[in-house]
């Protein structure tokens, strides 16, 4: 929104400077984004009166002129060579004077022009700065003073504001608008143009038809015959808009445009002469295949949601949006129809846009305009039109529809000190919407506010504390610490920090990556079985269409990368989110909410042990990865089970057990994905739960012996597919106290062992806190361990 602080200033004069008006306003939530001078600075220029005009006696183009400067000069005429085109007796026209400075430090002195002596210059429009182009002289109104300052007379010192207002302040789209807001800022009274209805002196009207009321709730119209479109537009009138960033095209048009700008209200004058005959207006929705041509030319095909206003015969307008060239006004124009209407902002928002234009009646009308202001300006817009073009007004035609409900908002006092952290008291807050000129009730400790015709933002109560801050002044509002009851989270002695698990993958040698966790949906297939994966209803990209259930995808694509880039040895871990749906217990197709449980992978490729002259290159393997895992969960103790993923190799896979509870996987990745994924050769990875790399077992003291240890050897032959896991865990289970330790030294399957079997040996040692054990005592515990393996897993006491 653009304007000059000087029209502002004729509704709302505050005793501020130019740079405090910007501040208060900018401080108001309506940020100044730009305030300019309408002029450069420059001085020694007077209106002066071009009295006569001869040719110069050695130039074909440049003429001498004799000028009347008035009071500035010593009363005589002054004598000024000048080149410019329109240059004629009577016109009205700056006039640099001798010892005049002008835009960019020219300086203005006596001269001689081809022998002809030049007491000064005429000046056109771009010599003073105040336009980029000019084709002569600039030609004042024939009331300006001669004499005066042309500063003074054209108001140059004036300021141009720009605001860069919000979506929700449409109310501050107009200079009535502003004023009103600097006016309750400011505590300076406002002076509104008084309207009045202009008189009547014409039967002619037309009648107005709602077809589709909803869209259209309220429509005004008149008809005005004998205007005279060619009526120059006044010099003040042209200013304003120009100042406001409009140009001047006609004086029908410009009055329309001038009611918009200072009411807010737009405006459209129909040429009545090319309208339908006794024909009503209607507002009605475009038609199927119904096409308009616009007053920029454009042809538009009109969707079945788009607004028109019509005649009988064809669409006249976008309503709201922009008139049809084939019924606007021209020059020849002599009798119009002057539209003023409420289009609901649901209705115009977005249509514009939808064929790639604006303007400034949409702009507006898609954010709200004030409904109960329709008949004002179409009676301010009358009566300007009287003034400047002549004709005779018909009567108001006006069709009325359900308006828009303005219910009242309750603002409570004790809701308003707590959400601005201030003691408002309740006078205090009843004076500032007083100012605001919100009509309230008070109640108790509340107040019920009814939100004005013009104020489509308050809607709610938190809209209405907005105001009250904004008029108590956000700088008055003290920069108080935020203050809270904080309680730290206390973390049990047998929980493993998140950091320290971290830590403890990076010390045995791998690096931490973070992948997204949207990722392709062929990884799902592939790695997790998951044929119907989490999709995202709108994807950053399109390959990234689904939400991950596991992390062994991004690690097999940071590996592959790494192997792009000449890396032989990589091992790398990530911890991270994963999402799978919750199914319904009983009924596995139906979905019932989701899971995310945080889970930590592993991936080692390559060699064993980083290069250097104390290794062999030994390639990683399924027990380097395993010895890593029970270090990162020690010193808890894992078992382990063949399983088949469909991510691992079927034979170099098993599920992580904790305390009987699986936990998760390990193994080789499947050659099948390696040859997908272009890896020269599997490696070998484990995915398990946070939750369980995450626990801790608390130490327990033991109180250590001091007398001498004894240790027996035994081996078993079992069968051959028996895990190791199922043995020591029944010796350690039938095991008694005395039992220190039970470790596996020797595995053999060859001769002398059945086929089909398998000899594990293993180091019993027995040790007592209170005496050395007798010989009988040892044997008595070998022979129970021997004993329970017989007899649950038909072990063999190998000779």
């Amino acid at each position: 929104m653009k304007f000059s602080e000087s029209w502002l200033r004729t509704f709302v004069n505050p005793a501020l400077s130019s740079g405090e008006l910007s501040h208060l306003l900018t401080m108001a939530g309506l940020e100044v984004e730009a305030q300019d001078p309408v002029a450069p600075a420059f001085d020694g220029v007077v209106v002066a009166k071009v009295l006569s005009v001869t040719k110069h006696p050695d130039a074909d183009r440049l003429n001498v002129c004799q000028v009347e400067v008035g009071n500035a000069g010593d009363g005589a005429l002054r004598q000024i060579v000048c080149g410019a085109p329109n240059v004629a007796a009577g016109l009205i026209v700056p006039c640099a004077l001798p010892g005049a400075t002008l835009p960019g430090g020219f300086k203005i002195r006596l001269a001689k022009v081809r022998g002809v002596e030049s007491a000064g210059m005429l000046c056109s429009a771009k010599e003073l700065g105040i336009a980029e182009e000019a084709d002569g002289l600039l030609v004042l109104s024939a009331d300006a003073p001669v004499g005066e300052n042309l500063r003074h007379a054209l108001d140059l010192d004036d300021q141009l504001f720009t605001l860069k207002l919000t979506p929700n302040r449409a109310d501050c789209l107009s200079l009535t608008g502003i004023a009103r807001e600097v006016a309750a800022l400011t505590g300076s009274p406002a002076r509104f143009p008084a309207i009045a209805p202009a008189p009547v002196n014409s039967a002619a009207s037309r009648f107005v038809a709602l077809d589709a009321p909803a869209a259209c709730p309220r429509y005004c119209g008149r008809v005005i015959e004998g205007v005279n479109a060619r009526a120059a537009t006044p010099q003040w009138l042209r200013q304003r808009l120009e100042r406001s960033g409009l140009r001047s095209i006609s004086a029908l048009v410009d009055v329309t445009n001038y009611v918009l700008l200072e009411l807010g209200q737009p405006l459209h004058a129909f040429d009545n002469a090319k309208l339908s005959p006794s024909s009503p207006i209607r507002a009605r929705l475009a038609k199927p295949g119904e096409t308009l041509t616009l007053l920029n030319e454009q042809t538009v095909e009109l969707a079945a949601d788009v607004l028109v206003i019509a005649d009988d015969r064809a669409a006249l307008a976008m309503a709201g949006i922009m008139g049809g060239a084939a019924s606007g006004v021209t020059l020849d124009s002599t009798e119009i129809f002057l539209e003023s209407a409420f289009f609901a902002p649901k209705t115009i928002a977005g249509r514009a846009r939808r064929y790639n234009f604006s303007s400034d009646a949409s702009h507006r009308y898609e954010r709200g305009v004030d409904f109960a202001n329709c008949l004002n300006a179409l009676e301010r817009a009358t009566t300007l039109i009287l003034e400047i073009c002549g004709g005779a007004a018909g009567p108001v035609t006006e069709s009325v529809a359900e308006l828009p409900a303005r219910p009242p908002v309750r603002l409570r006092v004790a809701r308003t000190q707590k959400v601005l952290g201030v003691p408002l008291t309740a006078p205090q807050i009843a004076d500032l919407l007083r100012r605001l000129a919100l009509p309230f009730v008070e109640e108790d400790t509340a107040f019920w506010v009814t939100p004005p015709s013009y104020r489509f933002d308050l809607e709610i109560e938190a809209d209405l504390i907005e105001e009250v801050a904004r008029l108590h002044g956000y700088d008055q509002i003290p920069a108080a610490a935020v203050e809270g009851r904080l309680t730290l989270l206390t973390q049990g002695e047998d929980q493993r920090p998140l950091c320290k698990v971290r830590q403890q993958m990076a010390d045995r040698g791998f690096q931490e990556v973070i992948n997204f966790a949207f990722v392709p949906e062929a990884w799902e297939t592939d790695f997790a079985a998951n044929h119907a994966p989490i999709r995202l209803a709108n994807p950053i990209a399109s390959q990234l269409a689904v939400m991950r259930s596991g992390l062994i995808g991004g690690l097999v694509e940071a590996i592959a990368t790494n192997l792009k880039r000449q890396q032989s040895r990589v091992r790398l871990f990530e911890q991270g989110r994963c999402f799978l749906r919750e199914k319904t217990p009983g009924n596995a197709s139906l979905t019932a909410g989701y899971q995310q449980p945080v889970r930590l992978a592993a991936l080692a490729y390559g060699a064993a042990d980083p290069e250097g002259w104390g290794h062999d290159g030994r390639k990683v393997d399924f027990f380097d990865l395993k010895g890593d895992l029970e270090a990162l969960l020690a010193p808890a103790e894992l078992t382990f089970a063949r399983v088949h993923h469909p991510a691992l190799h079927p034979g170099r896979a098993a599920s992580v057990h904790l305390a009987g509870k699986g936990i998760g996987v390990i193994g080789e990745l499947h050659p099948q994905w390696a040859q997908k994924y272009d890896l020269p050769a599997p490696p070998v990875l484990f995915e398990i739960t946070l939750e369980a790399a995450a626990q801790s077992r608390l130490p327990a003291y033991t109180e250590v012996s001091r007398f001498q240890s004894a240790i027996r050897d035994r081996a078993f032959v079992v069968d051959r597919e028996l895990p190791l896991q199922t043995v020591l865990a029944a010796m350690k289970k039938c095991a008694p106290a005395r039992v220190s330790s039970i470790e596996l030294f020797d595995l053999y399957q060859g001769k002398g062992v059945p086929a089909g079997k398998k000899s594990l040996a293993f180091r019993i040692v027995m040790q007592d806190t209170e005496r050395t054990l007798l010989d009988v005592e040892i044997d008595a515990i070998v022979a129970e361990i021997t004993a329970y393996l017989e007899q649950t897993l038909a072990a063999q006491l190998r000779a």
